[in-house]
């Protein structure tokens, strides 16, 4: 299976692929990223991929430029589409902006950080129903908040002594991580 892109973990449109619960999910409704292996099979006619990445030689559309072009809506639309299942929609420009001011490298290096911190999260406090939620809040919080709400779940698991069920945790670490969206004002919850 071909790879179209280096870093499938962040979309040509700006997406955080990486943050994604799908990517995250085995069997055949896993997604591979954006420009993953086998990427074309799952989302054969992305204008994105074909302008970007096929005519342009580009890895996102942050670093054409012309970008915006008019394939990007306005901040306030992406934010109106929003939906429980993927990554925040909210995050694609600035994602982009980072990245056509200071480089994919750079901006690879925090979405690593944030990564490496989602999937924590899923191994040692996913119930089966907060990938989810984890993902939100792999895209939206501070690392820093995400490294101390991680901390903070820890230690409030681990005080009880034995092993928790994981449907305990989950509930420890999604109480902290709201604290701490709430804290950052953050809304980790998509609007219905």
């Amino acid at each position: 299976m071909e790879q179209l892109k280096t870093y499938p973990t962040i979309g040509v449109c700006g997406l955080d692929c990486g943050l994604c619960p799908r990517y995250y999910t085995a069997g055949t409704s896993r997604c591979p990223g954006c420009g993953g292996p086998g990427f074309s099979d799952k989302h054969p006619s992305c204008s994105f991929i074909t302008c970007c990445v096929k005519k342009r030689g580009l890895e996102v559309c942050g670093q054409c430029p012309e970008f915006p072009c008019s394939k990007f809506k306005s901040e306030g639309e992406y934010r109106r589409v929003e939906s429980s299942s993927y990554p925040p929609s909210r995050t694609m420009l600035s994602n982009l902006r980072f990245i056509g001011e200071k480089g994919i490298k750079q901006f690879m290096k925090g979405q690593e950080k944030r990564i490496a911190l989602l999937e924590t999260m899923i191994e040692g406090y996913d119930d089966g129903r907060s990938r989810s939620f984890f993902c939100r809040a792999a895209a939206l919080l501070d690392p820093k908040a995400l490294k101390s709400s991680l901390d903070e779940a820890g230690r409030a698991v681990g005080a009880g002594g034995g092993t928790r069920d994981a449907v305990h945790k989950a509930k420890v670490l999604r109480g902290i991580l709201a604290e701490a969206a709430l804290s950052e004002g953050v809304e980790l919850t998509a609007k219905k």
